[in-house]
């Protein structure tokens, strides 16, 4: 292995503070309350924080346009890990949630909704309940989500809508993990429904070895294998493995297949490639196109760490400390 191949975790350090805070905390074991706090103050964070309006809000609305609205800026923000309590965004998620409840229960794209987005509601779950949305103002959603869920376990946006026969894997994900952030903010309201539910879904995608079809084996969508950041609403590989990693998931050796076409995309030099962006406007560029990526690195890194050790350390050594 080149000598240069040792030195990936020192190009994570040396990344915006967002990448800074997560790879100490997730690849070195170090939760630095006070990196986390310069997420708000600079870097992505502060760029971010710099286009919310008068009202609280991003964008044109709450849904529009992709991806500078409300509702995925958020969600940004969430995947940046800033701290929870930054710059009223309790107050703000507390606001919409009771503003944009549908006539059937779940969160609307907009005020008066008649129907919700499945979707919608698992990503607002997600994001709000890490920004301290309560229990009062989820039971709505939750009410909603839990009879959604279909037979084979997964979830899916056209259930309430069109209609639908089976789960969609984009679905099924964005609710997976609100229904994880709305436990892990200690809510309890029907938890043991919704651990149940969890662990059906669960099991949906490991039995399509998360990207398979579990009748041919082929690759459901070649998108699957793509791992762009941020995803947005769209399923990955990538993505759902770092999801069972939150939820503290056992290895199953259904993952193996994923974790295979994980480690494929490694570079030579240790890194993972930066892959085109999701088309819509951005408050800001995180990573240019081409070269190697360190979001999709982070990433790859700390599921490789949970699931094959050996392999994560290939690419990456203690380097400088002192680095912050």
């Amino acid at each position: 292995m080149a000598g240069h191949d040792l030195n990936t975790l020192d190009w994570l350090l040396s990344g915006d503070v967002s990448i800074r805070y997560q790879t100490r905390r997730d690849l070195m074991a170090d939760d630095n309350p006070t990196l986390r706090g310069r997420i708000a103050t600079e870097g992505w964070g502060k760029r971010i924080l710099a286009c919310r309006k008068a009202d609280g809000g991003w964008g044109e609305s709450y849904y529009q346009p992709k991806w500078t609205s409300t509702h995925y800026t958020l969600l940004d923000l969430k995947g940046l890990q800033i701290a929870p309590d930054t710059a009223d965004l309790h107050e703000l998620v507390e606001a919409l949630a009771a503003r944009h409840v549908a006539d059937d229960g779940g969160f609307g794209h907009q005020p008066d909704c008649k129907k919700s987005d499945v979707c919608v509601t698992g990503m607002f779950l997600n994001f709000g309940c890490y920004f301290g949305l309560s229990e009062a103002a989820a039971r709505s959603f939750i009410d909603f989500l839990l009879p959604l869920q279909m037979k084979d376990g997964g979830f899916n946006c056209r259930s309430n809508r069109s209609g639908a026969r089976h789960c969609s894997f984009h679905s099924t994900l964005s609710v997976l993990e609100g229904l994880l952030e709305y436990r892990r903010a200690g809510r309890r309201y029907r938890l043991a429904e919704i651990l149940a539910a969890e662990a059906r879904a669960r099991e949906v995608l490991l039995q399509h070895r998360l990207f398979r079809s579990d009748r041919t084996g082929r690759v459901i969508h070649p998108d699957f294998l793509k791992l762009p950041y941020p995803a947005r609403w769209r399923y990955n590989v990538l993505r759902a493995l770092d999801h069972f990693r939150e939820a503290e998931i056992a290895f199953d050796a259904r993952m193996e297949d994923a974790l295979d076409a994980i480690d494929a995309r490694r570079r030579a030099d240790g890194r993972w490639p930066r892959m085109a962006a999701l088309p819509g406007r951005v408050h800001v560029v995180m990573e240019p196109p081409r070269g190697p990526g360190r979001w999709a690195t982070l990433l790859a890194l700390r599921v490789l760490a949970a699931y094959r050790p050996a392999s994560a350390g290939k690419s990456m050594h203690l380097g400088q400390l002192n680095s912050a």
